[in-house]
């Protein structure tokens, strides 16, 4: 299917439907020589498959990935990484009812009318299931970012009306909470908001996160490929996504310039220990670590506006196939919320992003060619 595939030099194609015998990805363009295991995969996969609490899809897959090829004695060959996981717990018939009318929310309709015909079964190619593929690769992106101190932290900033509390901030409990927030108290009132949201058969949205530590200054292209457009569109292209923002984002438009441009200064004073590898800093990021759409050495942070789940479990209103109103309740197993395991499928697009833009980044200056081929 054409729209597949994502990056230029750092390449992956992702592949698979929902309940199909399985989902995966192949990266091509990871540099030859980077330690990889499928245990560096599974770290990623087991964050975002489901059936870990009880504000998750009970749906049970082990989402265990194999490593197919591109990888030989626990390194990277140069050649295409391909990687599978296999679907082992697809209850299609719980879909049948589904195969001729219209989710309200969900994809049905426009697949439709692109392609004549679906897969109604979860959605197929459509269902967030897909992400598999995207967090496979992204977590061989992570792996080589790592090898450049270049780190990619997400986590949930909020859901529904319930926020983080920035000042009680807590990065193991990203991994320790079942909503995937840093904060253990506003994650406990998230889950009494989604409890009550699931006894009234309905579901919830939220914002996701992401911060980039590391990025040195000079990623990104001036035009069509800025570091936060390749952001944007990355963002976007997962399924729940409806907005995105870098820095202050829509707050901007808000603001005065003398109080959204971020002051440069020398960090000689402030960090002698680091002034002759980053001589030039900011006081502020309102940009969000981008200018121009280039990095610019400060941290980079950028939000993703989830939607509420789609698949909800009370009667809505929907027109049939044949043009006919009709009402549905949808059955099945799915999240009252998406954002909790879609965290590690927005870090993993925003590792894809950079490592990419990194390695685009080599050619820009003969001083960087000379270095590789006149050392």
């Amino acid at each position: 299917m054409p729209g597949s595939s994502f990056g230029n030099l750092f390449r992956i194609h992702t592949f698979g439907e929902s309940h199909g015998a399985g989902l995966g990805a192949i990266v091509d363009g990871c540099p030859a020589g980077l330690f990889l295991e499928e245990k560096d995969i599974q770290t990623y996969l087991d964050r975002r498959k489901p059936g870990q609490s009880n504000i998750s899809t009970p749906r049970k897959e082990a989402d265990k990935v194999e490593i197919l090829s591109g990888v030989f004695e626990g390194q990277t060959t140069g050649t295409p990484i391909a990687m599978l996981v296999r679907n082992t717990s697809q209850k299609s018939k719980d879909y049948s009812a589904l195969a001729n009318c219209y989710r309200p929310g969900h994809a049905d309709f426009t697949f439709d009318e692109k392609f004549g015909h679906r897969d109604y079964r979860g959605g197929g190619r459509s269902s967030g299931r897909e992400t598999i593929g995207r967090v496979a690769a992204g977590a061989i992106a992570a792996k080589l970012l790592s090898e450049l101190n270049i780190r990619v932290m997400a986590y949930t900033k909020s859901i529904g009306p319930v926020s983080v509390d920035m000042t009680k901030f807590n990065e193991e409990a990203i991994l320790n909470t079942p909503t995937a927030m840093p904060d253990e108290e506003a994650s406990a009132e998230a889950e009494v908001y989604l409890k009550k949201c699931m006894e009234e058969k309905d579901s919830a949205g939220g914002v996701i996160e992401c911060k980039v530590f590391g990025l040195p200054a000079g990623i990104g292209e001036p035009v069509f490929d800025k570091l936060d457009a390749n952001l944007a569109k990355a963002l976007m292209s997962i399924g729940a996504v409806k907005a995105v923002e870098i820095g202050d984002g829509v707050n901007v438009a808000m603001m005065h310039g003398s109080e959204n441009n971020d002051p440069f200064m020398t960090n000689e004073e402030d960090f002698p220990e680091i002034a002759d590898r980053i001589p030039i800093i900011k006081k502020t990021n309102h940009s969000g670590g981008t200018l121009g759409g280039i990095s610019d050495g400060s941290e980079l942070i950028i939000r993703a506006y989830v939607k509420p789940t789609p698949s909800i479990f009370r009667p809505q209103q929907t027109v049939d196939t044949d043009g006919e109103n009709v009402e549905i309740t949808i059955k099945g197993r799915h999240d009252p919320v998406i954002v909790p395991r879609a965290v590690v499928v927005v870090e993993s697009m925003v590792a894809l992003t950079v490592a990419d833009l990194l390695l685009t980044n080599m050619t820009s200056q003969m001083e960087h060619v000379r270095k590789i081929y006149n050392p």
